[in-house]
């Protein structure tokens, strides 16, 4: 196990576990977002690992962004800057080429919901709050939220959910398609993990390129995304992992991957 000064990151069976550690609340400060970009540097090139699953330690996942150190900003074009690391942060997560699990407990509220939302698969606890309240603040999201949130959920509950600060459950969210599968607290890391090992014994070639084309559903029109999808298809088909799978399909038997 790994030890950051925010982090506890451990690599096993092919799943990096990346441990938000910031007692009480695991507020997201800028040297914790720095930190956290460090390790997906690492992560990227890590062929050893094929899956990332994202919790926090303690009571949250992360209760918000660390308000103490909006004190020490002295303008709204430093804001702007620390809303714009934290954006390209998230959205290289979004992008990321393996897949980022959330298993989200306690709260995700403020930067703590951006972030969720920014994995590619979302677990939470039946109980858990997760919010934008940055309007109690006399301020709005500046990590995202206000676009993905209503990918998931549409335009009218977002609106509510913005405006009038009030959180809602894990339940809840799985209800809206904000989360994937809600679990009791005690069993959400077991179920997070049983899912990162059923993804480990896919080719991560074809995840890739699987997670590409869903960045291009979200962020390009139809039309491109299909055009993508035939290019990518045919990388796949070139793959070692691509043949591999076709012919264990044919001659009935489970597939090798070498993951190239």
């Amino acid at each position: 196990m790994s030890k950051y000064q925010f982090f506890l990151v451990k690599e096993e069976d092919r799943i990096a576990t990346i441990t938000i550690n910031r007692p009480p609340a695991n507020a997201l400060s800028s040297p914790l977002l720095q930190e956290l970009s460090a390790i997906f540097d690492n992560l990227e090139n890590d062929d050893k690992v094929k899956v990332v699953v994202l919790h926090g330690h303690g009571r949250f996942f992360a209760a918000g962004a660390d308000i103490k150190e909006f004190t020490t900003v002295e303008n709204g074009a430093e804001f702007e800057k620390l809303a714009e690391y934290g954006q390209v942060l998230f959205n290289r997560i979004e992008q990321f080429s393996k897949p980022v699990i959330a298993a989200v407990h306690g709260a995700a509220l403020g930067g703590g919901l951006e972030l969720a939302m920014a994995c590619h698969i979302r677990l939470v606890s039946e109980n858990c709050k997760l919010g934008l309240p940055e309007l109690q603040l006399g301020l709005i999201p500046g990590f995202a939220g206000s676009q993905r949130l209503p990918r998931y959920v549409g335009v009218a509950k977002a609106a509510e959910m913005l405006l009038t600060s009030e959180p809602i459950t894990g339940s809840e969210a799985v209800k809206l398609g904000l989360a994937n599968h809600a679990y009791s607290e005690e069993e959400l890391l077991e179920k997070a993990y049983e899912l990162a090992q059923k993804l480990t014994k896919k080719s991560a070639v074809s995840m890739k390129l699987a997670l590409q084309l869903l960045t291009y559903a979200n962020d390009y029109k139809f039309q491109d995304g299909v055009k993508k999808e035939a290019v990518l298809f045919g990388e796949a088909f070139e793959s070692h992992d691509g043949q591999e799978g076709i012919n264990a399909f044919l001659e009935k038997r489970p597939a090798q991957f070498k993951d190239q």
